[in-house]
């Protein structure tokens, strides 16, 4: 009954509407904010080693590793196969191309977020539904995303980091139960958890950049090894993104879809889940956050997730099928579709290494999503509960924690389709409500980075006072700054 509402709604959902709008706003922003993803790209790599966390906030640089432990999860290996085998060689164009101008939308929905951030048990807390209440001044909406969030990231989104894991270890033959795995998933997920947003923080700082730079390394040694398919591989691509591959005509249809979907559900620019990490960041001035969390964009779909890509079509380890099922274009290695097209290709370099190291990569992939989805809905409860007091908050966040590791148990025995299907369910939702939001809302987005560069061209370090560019219910910066930027507030003044 329940499979059966989530590909109904779902149809309705991801209809091409979505994805056109995906694209539109984040094209509309990067044009509007004159293309910081390309022009600035120094500032977001330095912004990631500037600044230290404090006792309400994280260090940019741990804001930025739990957004890309968000991001980069089981999309990055599972979705990229399955984008593969449904939309062809061709969806991966369509990946880039939503993350190049995705990265305007996370710039600005991580800045707002930045913005218009409050306190909750003595930490930073903000996101979509936070700019969209004090920003948009629109409560009803705001309480509606903050519902569509905390149903995505408790009850759907988890299904498939979990799900993915206990997949990955079938492949390793150790003819463990995917109930027990879970049941340690479930358990580790609580021990880091339930220590707050900056032990999450931590962890992730430690786990993200290793897990990420190992699976990058394996990539490039595939890719040498297999160096004379990757013109062929490149142009396979091209063609199959623009319906110029007859092998593949008959899956042009999903080409573009899935690459969008599992773009968006991969690197998260749009759908507002990784504002809620930037939110916890102690820094000086919005624009830092919203540059370091459009890196993370290109970190999670220009790197791994075309690591993913071209590990599996230069090695030929995938398979193509049709709306119906069928094989339009079976790959050398014949496996099913997921991590399995991974596992071949790495078993392609090194005989039967692929099925363990996918194993390691999915749980740590896997397992720093769930991580940040704790962080991503107690923001969401802590709005809802932002007039009660702080015993009922705490229990909230200890709640949300344990439900995530519930349904983490229960979707370790379903099956990956069906893992995807409700995870697609909460991914579209808080897409059609937080999309036109970063539209409606780009003006203030503009200013943000026009007061961030006009500081930067006198020579500063830039820190953010909301009233110089005409901001209102966003107090808390007024404390910020005095308490912890007073020498950078000087320096402005003195320039005026």
């Amino acid at each position: 009954m329940l499979d059966s509402f989530a590909n109904w709604i779902n149809g309705f959902l991801w209809a091409p509407a979505l994805v056109y709008m995906a694209i539109a706003v984040g094209l509309f922003l990067s044009i509007g904010l004159k293309f910081p993803q390309f022009r600035l790209i120094k500032d977001m790599v330095r912004q990631l080693t500037k600044g230290s966390g404090s006792e309400s906030g994280v260090s940019s640089f741990q804001g930025f590793c739990m957004a890309l432990g968000g991001r980069v999860g089981t999309g990055n290996i599972a979705g990229v196969a399955s984008a593969i085998a449904v939309g062809g060689p061709g969806a991966v164009f369509w990946m880039w191309i939503i993350a190049l101008v995705g990265a305007g939308s996370a710039f600005s929905e991580s800045a707002l977020a930045q913005v218009y951030k409050t306190k909750a048990l003595g930490e930073y807390r903000g996101g979509p539904a936070y700019y969209i209440d004090r920003g948009l001044k629109c409560k009803p909406l705001a309480i509606a995303f903050a519902l569509a969030t905390i149903l995505a990231m408790t009850i759907t989104g988890p299904t498939v980091q979990a799900n993915a894991i206990s997949t990955a270890f079938k492949g390793i033959n150790l003819d463990i139960s995917p109930m027990v795995i879970g049941i340690i998933v479930a358990v580790l997920f609580l021990a880091v958890t339930l220590g707050g947003v900056k032990r999450i923080g931590t962890f992730a700082s430690y786990v993200v950049p290793v897990m990420a730079g190992i699976y990058l390394i394996l990539a490039v040694v595939i890719l040498v090894v297999n160096a004379g398919n990757i013109i062929p591989m490149f142009a396979l691509i091209f063609k199959c993104a623009f319906n110029l591959e007859a092998a593949f005509g008959g899956v042009f249809g999903s080409c573009v879809m899935m690459g969008v979907k599992r773009g968006i559900y991969s690197n998260e620019a749009g759908w507002g889940s990784g504002a809620h990490a930037a939110a916890t960041a102690e820094v000086s001035h919005p624009a830092k956050q919203g540059l370091a969390q459009a890196f993370s964009v290109y970190v999670d779909t220009l790197l791994v997730c075309t690591a993913t890509a071209l590990m599996i079509l230069s090695t030929g380890c995938y398979n193509v099928y049709d709306g119906e099922g069928a094989a339009v274009v079976e790959g050398l290695a014949g496996v099913e579709a997921g991590p399995g097209f991974v596992q071949g290709a790495i078993d392609s370099l090194i005989p039967g290494f692929g099925a363990p190291f996918i194993t390691i990569a999915m749980f740590f992939f896997a397992f720093t999503t769930l991580l940040s989805f704790a962080v991503y809905a107690d923001a969401n409860f802590q709005f809802i509960l932002e007039n009660a007091n702080d015993k009922i908050k705490k229990i909230a966040y200890v709640g949300g924690c344990v439900i995530i590791a519930a349904l983490a148990l229960m979707a370790s025995m379903k099956d990956m389709t069906t893992a995807w299907n409700y995870a697609d369910v909460g991914v579209g939702l808080t897409c059609w409500l937080n999309l036109p939001v970063l539209a409606l809302m780009a003006p203030k987005s503009f200013r943000i980075l026009k007061d961030y560069e006009e500081q930067k061209k006198k020579g500063l370090d830039p820190v953010f006072v909301p009233e110089d560019i005409g901001f209102e219910n966003c107090e808390l910066w007024d404390e910020i700054v005095a308490e912890k930027y007073p020498d950078l507030l000087e320096a402005k003044r003195k320039a005026k």
